[in-house]
């Protein structure tokens, strides 16, 4: 189990974004996966970081960075897959309304602007809220080399 823990950064990077693909793939563009993948890639920082001996707040901001690191990846991912649908709000002749989004807002258009917003911007936000809340609730575990309050 040691081992785990003693990955180098570029193939820690490497095999998070061959998951965040295949979450992407399971989710089929839908990035609901991926806000899943966030919990045990927050688990895996705050283990990773917490091999070495830093004070709390260095400790916070690097797994606020690695955070914001996979989620920028997702924001990536997302661009490369919904980008060239967004022509679409420019094409006179598209039909929004027969697209295959839900009308979330009853207006084809508002409905397609929000859905674009929704996979580009809001999830990767709420991965990176999920990635930080495993990386959170890791750091305030007990670990073995805490003693226990009696």
């Amino acid at each position: 189990m040691r081992k785990l823990f003693s990955l180098k950064i570029g193939w820690g990077y490497t095999i998070f974004s061959l998951l965040d693909i295949i979450a992407t793939g399971m989710g089929m563009g839908v990035p609901f996966f991926n806000i899943l993948l966030g919990f045990p890639v927050g688990w895996y920082i705050a283990r990773r970081l917490s091999k070495d001996e830093m004070p709390t707040r260095r400790l916070m901001g690097k797994s606020l960075l690695w955070s914001a690191l996979t989620a920028g990846f997702t924001v990536i991912l997302m661009l490369i897959i919904w980008a060239p649908t967004a022509s679409m709000l420019f094409d006179t002749a598209a039909d929004l309304a027969n697209f295959g989004i839900p009308m979330i807002l009853y207006e084809p258009r508002a409905s397609f602007i929000g859905w674009l917003a929704l996979m580009t911007l809001i999830s990767p936000f709420l991965q990176f809220l999920m990635t930080l809340f495993g990386s959170q609730v890791t750091q305030m575990a007990p670990s073995k080399r805490d003693k226990p309050v009696l």
